[in-house]
């Protein structure tokens, strides 16, 4: 099987990182990225040197599929840890198995600790559980590979305490522009949804008191939709069952041709099917379908159970992003809720760098009244709130263009390249928590970066990285621009370095002086 060129780099990253002594790796790709591929392609790499592979998940589904692009993808077979099956006495090098199954201590106590070499995590934003930390403890010594599509810093945080790096990320921004996953276009419906009575469990919103808090609002909606998605195909998620099968009643009295699916439905697999042969364009379900299941022709994905948890949101919307022919892009619906506080998940959650540009990008869509493509938008909403951080910034770094010393202070730095990446960045992963090197230090200051300011290694490795790709695309250098913003020029970071050393030189030719004709505020470096 051909992969994709990301997919490629991801299979090689993971297997360096482990030849680097790097045990517990992260792996995050988009919803329909073909995680499974990787992983199964990574697997028979692992088999080939001789090694024993166990890919752990928590839902049935997850398992299956896993075994089936397995074998299709690589030919190997696999055996089964789940309920009654055992992979004991099996002569296959791969098992896959239930994390229920697997953590309980009768089934572990039959599997040695260097049993297996190699463990692989499907929806590896499950694993910081008691259950698969269990599992994980008993084979201390096995390369972790966890694989996600979690989009959210939060999570990624979380992650950071278990795993110590992040062997390869595509983002969904990305594989939307290089054409493997649809364009996302957002609409928030003009209906205020009341959210405000919605009690908190577990760090995100209670089931129970959502759907209650919904039902008043289900008539206005389902008209709603009719007006702007009639002719779509749409999966709608809701927080109960009562209320998934309510909405699918009064869907059903709107004009749609609805279906529900619960995990109590005896005839799940027909009403899918029916569905993905578009007997239904409609299919209503209570968190059922968040993942392990794919209908590529789904156009229209709505949300109708408002959530904190971004991974959560990504896998909802995830159910709509892959290509089908004749798909021009998923449309996604939202709504006006009204919360206390600004914490739900929104269209722009997907795709943001930061909550500042998150909220941005939802107003920009509130006030739309059509259905905007998030790309474009997130891009207009960067712009603004670059824009404005620069304004509050500008006395700040005023003040540090002021100063008398030879090095750029970082934060200049990053404004002056508009390197928001790295203005907001976080450390995720223990290594990234800890201080700079002796060695980072030294070389940042022989770049010319002031190292003061950088207190954690991570930071300290993304400007080193950033200032060796500058070097090899001929752009600026730190010291050329504190010498040139000193003298009232702006954003110098954008320009190449034979353009910013050409004017340093006439501005020396004058006696250190800005030659006449030459307006720094103007000046774009052309």
């Amino acid at each position: 099987m051909e992969l994709r060129p990301y997919q490629q780099e991801s299979r090689e990253s993971i297997q360096s990182e482990w030849e680097k002594g790097v045990q517990r790796t992260l792996l995050v790709l988009p919803t329909g990225c073909g995680k499974t591929i990787v992983f199964s392609k990574v697997i028979e790499d692992r088999v080939r040197l001789g090694e024993r592979v166990l890919v752990l998940a928590h839902r049935g589904e997850l398992l299956d599929q896993a075994a089936q692009k397995l074998a299709k993808s690589t030919g190997l077979g696999c055996a089964t840890e789940k309920a009654e099956q055992t992979s004991i006495g099996s002569w296959y090098r791969v098992v896959v198995g239930s994390v229920q199954t697997m953590m309980r201590d009768k089934r572990l106590k039959q599997f040695k600790p260097n049993h297996f070499d190699t463990i692989i995590i499907d929806e590896a934003h499950h694993c910081i559980s008691d259950s698969y930390q269990r599992v994980l403890q008993h084979f201390a010594d096995a390369n972790v590979l966890g694989v996600t599509a979690t989009p959210d810093r939060g999570d990624m945080r979380n992650l950071g305490s278990y795993f110590e790096s992040l062997a390869y990320e595509y983002t969904l921004p990305k594989a939307i522009k290089e054409g493997y996953l649809s364009p996302i276009k957002a609409l928030t419906i003009p209906l205020k949804l009341d959210l405000s009575t919605v009690g908190q469990q577990a760090g995100d919103f209670k089931t129970s008191d959502l759907g209650t808090a919904l039902d008043p609002y289900l008539e206005s909606i389902a008209a709603e939709m009719w007006k702007v998605a009639k002719d779509r195909k749409i999966v709608v998620f809701l927080p109960l069952v009562k209320t998934s099968q309510k909405f699918t009643s009064i869907l059903n009295a709107v004009g749609f041709r609805a279906a529900e699916v619960n995990g109590e439905s005896q005839d799940r697999k027909e009403i899918l099917d029916d569905f993905d042969a578009g007997k239904y364009n409609v299919l209503c379900n209570s968190m059922l379908l968040t993942e392990g299941w794919d209908c590529p022709s789904v156009d229209c994905v709505v949300v109708l159970r408002p959530t904190k948890v971004r991974s959560l949101y990504s896998q909802m919307v995830g159910r709509g992003t892959r290509l089908y022919p004749g798909k021009t892009e998923l449309l996604l619906l939202d709504f006006l809720w009204h919360t206390e506080r600004h914490e739900l998940c929104h269209p722009a959650h997907l795709i943001a760098e930061n909550e500042e540009i998150a909220q941005a990008m939802t107003k920009q869509i509130e006030e739309a009244g059509v259905p905007l493509d998030l790309e474009a938008v997130e891009k207009q909403a960067a712009e603004d709130v670059i824009a404005q951080r620069e304004e509050a910034l500008a006395k700040q770094l005023a003040e540090m263009k002021r100063r008398k010393r030879a090095l750029v202070d970082p934060l200049q730095f990053e404004m002056s390249i508009q390197a928001e990446d790295l203005s907001s960045y976080v450390p995720s992963f223990g290594w990234e928590m800890a201080p700079p090197s002796d060695k980072q230090i030294k070389t940042l200051e022989k770049l010319g970066i002031m190292p003061d300011e950088i207190d954690n290694a991570g930071k300290a490795t993304k400007l080193l990285e950033r200032l060796d790709k500058r070097r090899s695309e001929g752009l600026t250098t730190p010291k050329q621009i504190r010498f040139l913003e000193q003298r009232g020029f702006q954003h110098v970071g954008t320009w190449s370095f034979d353009t910013a050393k050409r004017l340093i030189d006439r501005i020396a030719g004058n006696g250190w002086r800005v030659p006449e004709g030459i307006n720094p505020r103007e000046y774009r470096g052309e």
